[in-house]
């Protein structure tokens, strides 16, 4: 058991199922207690209730990042029970799926709002209390945003775009003593997969994602808590996810040659 985050507060959004769970429980095995926010409160519950099973204090906020006045008052409710946020975890998101055409300008807009707007959301409220504790921001972020793949485009983008913001965080933050971390998993077992254009969770919709190459959603925990404790600016994993994102930023014509024939989208995390 780790403690050597004993008094801080970590905040995580999308915390009701995945690598948000996971880093919620990873936190407060390193000592620390956690306010977890999503959309279904009955899954929040449930997380808290194996936070304090750690022996740490947890906190469940409702909290719909695409809706700006329910991040400000998660952060409202999160500095009212612990009076302070050490470490912010931006992990909404989800994937739309399908080509460009075959898509709405509701569904182009559902998954910006979600994965670029609500994390940039989850930041501007959280950075006043992270300025006070000279804490650690973090962005979830895919491999996606380094690797474009057919039948992600509107995923692909809201990533570059994540991966942007980012980026640009580490450099505005970093002289007042806040990091900003950037983390870009390869495949990881959640349940992405399972959720369609919409946002809507179907446990009986197959994740067609390559099970073999995956991660369980505690290995990834460890490592992402252990990329934001250390203030990197940037994380990419898993091996593959690794080996995806360097062929994307070196070799994009042969990543192009690849992937242009593709009939399925390779939507990381």
């Amino acid at each position: 058991m780790q403690h050597h985050h004993r008094g801080e507060v970590v905040w995580i959004t999308g915390a009701s199922a995945g690598m948000g769970r996971a880093l919620a429980l990873e936190y407060a095995r390193r000592g620390a207690d956690v306010a977890v926010s999503a959309r279904r409160v009955d899954r929040l519950a449930e997380v808290v209730q194996e936070i304090e099973a750690l022996g740490r204090r947890g906190l469940a906020v409702a909290c719909d990042v695409t809706r700006d006045e329910d991040v400000a008052r998660a952060v409202e409710e999160v500095l009212a029970h612990f009076g302070r946020i050490d470490v912010a975890i931006a992990n909404a998101g989800f994937g739309v799926i399908g080509k460009l055409e075959q898509l709405s300008d509701a569904d182009l807009r559902r998954q910006f709002d979600t994965n670029v707007f609500g994390a940039m959301s989850t930041a501007r409220h959280a950075l006043p209390a992270l300025r006070r504790t000279k804490g650690r921001l973090a962005l979830v972020s895919s491999v996606a945003a380094l690797l474009a793949s057919p039948r992600s485009g509107a995923y692909t983008a809201s990533k570059f775009a994540l991966r942007g913001l980012g980026l640009t965080l580490a450099q505005e933050l970093y002289a007042e003593g806040v990091s900003c971390t950037l983390l870009n998993p390869g495949f990881v077992a959640t349940e992405i997969g399972q959720v369609d254009n919409v946002g809507r969770f179907d446990g009986s919709r197959r994740d067609k994602r390559p099970l073999k190459l995956m991660w369980t959603a505690e290995a990834a925990a460890r490592v992402m808590a252990d990329a934001i404790d250390r203030r990197k600016r940037e994380y990419t994993f898993t091996a593959h996810g690794k080996f995806g994102a360097w062929l994307g930023q070196h070799m994009p014509g042969l990543v192009h040659l690849i992937m242009r024939r593709g009939k399925s989208a390779m939507v990381e995390s």
